[in-house]
């Protein structure tokens, strides 16, 4: 039955995304710049979008052992948000722009505009690589449940090729509405799980909770090192949180072009607030799983596997065959919703932001926009294959992991449109040395700094990389003045 469930998702999900992407098909429907899409339906995109399977999968073991930090994290991408929506997005509109990055192109040059692009699809590349590995686990698991074994490659290419067909025929617009219907699917699916959690635990549940630590926001007691390297503390979730959400959902074209797709500057304000309340209740449903998950086992230590085989083996075995193949669904509606997206972001970045290149590849192959948006989108999911297959084999959280790869590359471009907002006086041979200096910077700090012998937190990396750029390219915009 679970089987059946996955397989008819699969197949229907593709179908309904187009019908209702009927329109889909001019240039400006492919890369959003039809700005004809209702806030609401961009708003549950940017949650799709933004947590995908990580959260899915890796919520649930992190809350085991942590509580509801994760909820704790989202107070900090409301206020990011915030700043996002009064500060950027109305310099974002007036430019009429498909990508984020023709803002840097506008102020500082191509150069610059193709080298933070290239950044974006790098950093992109990684980032959902690993998320479509994680997808793909859980597929696996139920097909070996059923006897069928099927080999890692082969999953990711039927995921891609699956997810890649809508993409490529539909474009944008076919991309939010399957991203409302998976978010819908995979919220529901949680909610379900907590339900059924609920109903199966004795009582004194709350009170067992509490004692254990598991209904906190923030890891409280911490000291020294710590503050450094748990991402959880009230000041690293709350502020690292905020600085996080303005450098993804205001400078990374894979968030920021949903807002450019809205009616209005209005609606695109409504998108990114109302998205940061949708993603803290997603957070809330799958901690919930988790603490619960934890109740159920009597606070024993996170089973063997680590943090993200915990809910995929509670999935595959202890649900009942239609909810388990529910589950599974949702975690494919994850994978695909994000994977979609990012397919169309990273075409439309390349053919927005690489301006000689793309004009040189239009006149050897004839092909119009919307055909050079198709062509990268291929190219770019057979990439997330081999990218994906990459990371067989890892071990702790994926979503942490994942968190790490953006919030690496996300300060230095952050970086950047500080520099074009507050520091009048900066060109592009000065944004060019800041930005690479901080990705330098930021890279020898992720590698050698240790405090404690653990990793700096990744909410800390973007302030960081953001620090670095704007007091250098602001040093160097000086001398040069």
């Amino acid at each position: 039955m679970a089987l059946l469930i996955v397989a008819i998702y699969l197949l229907v999900l593709p179908a309904v995304a187009l019908a209702l992407a009927r329109r889909g098909g001019s240039g400006g429907d492919y890369l959003g710049q039809a700005h004809d899409l209702p806030w609401w339906a961009l708003c549950l995109s940017l949650v799709a979008t933004e947590t995908s399977t990580l959260t899915v999968i890796s919520v649930p073991g992190v809350a085991y052992g942590g509580g509801f930090v994760f909820v704790g994290l989202a107070c900090g991408y409301l206020v990011g948000r915030g700043l996002v929506a009064w500060q950027l997005l109305p310099r974002y509109r007036a430019g009429g722009m498909a990508s984020v990055y023709h803002y840097l192109g506008q102020r500082f040059g191509a150069p610059v505009q193709a080298l933070v692009s290239a950044t974006f699809l790098l950093t992109r590349v990684l980032a959902e690589g690993v998320r479509l590995f994680a997808g793909a686990l859980p597929v696996v698991l139920l097909l070996r449940s059923q006897g069928i074994v099927l080999p890692l490659w082969a999953v990711l290419a039927i995921l891609v090729v699956l997810t890649a067909l809508y993409t490529v025929i539909g474009g944008l617009r076919a991309v939010i509405w399957s991203d409302a219907i998976q978010l819908a699917l995979y919220m529901g699916g949680s909610a379900v799980c907590v339900a059924l959690l609920w109903h199966g635990a004795t009582p004194g549940i709350v009170h067992r909770l509490a004692g254990g630590g598991r209904l906190a926001l923030f890891h409280t007691h911490t000291r020294g090192a710590l503050v450094w390297t748990d991402p959880f503390t009230p000041l690293a979730a709350v502020l690292g949180g905020a600085v996080l959400t303005v450098a993804s959902h205001g400078t990374d074209q894979l968030l920021v072009q949903r807002a450019l797709a809205a009616r209005t500057l209005g609606d695109a304000r409504r998108a990114m607030v109302a998205s940061a309340g949708v993603v803290g209740g997603l957070f809330a449903l799958l901690s919930a799983v988790g603490v619960l998950l934890w109740d159920r086992a009597g606070g024993a230590p996170l089973p063997a596997g680590g943090p993200d085989a915990l809910f995929p083996s509670f999935i595959v075995h202890d649900l009942p065959s239609p909810v388990a193949g529910l589950m599974i669904a949702g975690v494919l509606a994850a994978t695909m919703g994000s994977l979609s997206a990012t397919l169309n972001a990273m075409a439309g970045a390349t053919v927005s932001d690489f301006g000689r290149s793309i004009r040189a590849l239009r006149a050897r192959t004839g092909l119009g926009d919307v055909g050079l948006a198709r062509l990268a989108t291929v190219v770019w999911a057979l990439i997330l294959i081999g990218v994906a297959r990459g990371f067989a084999g890892g071990s702790g959280s994926a979503v942490l992991f994942g968190l790490s790869v953006a919030a690496y590359a996300y300060g230095a471009m952050l970086g950047a449109f500080l520099l074009g907002m507050l520091v009048p006086r900066a060109r592009g041979r000065d944004v060019v040395p800041a930005f690479l200096l901080a990705l330098a910077v930021t890279a020898m700090v992720v590698i050698w700094v240790r405090p404690g012998g653990r990793p700096l937190a990744f909410s800390w990396l973007v302030p960081l990389g953001a620090a670095v750029e704007v007091s250098v390219g602001a040093l160097l915009a000086r001398r040069t003045a």
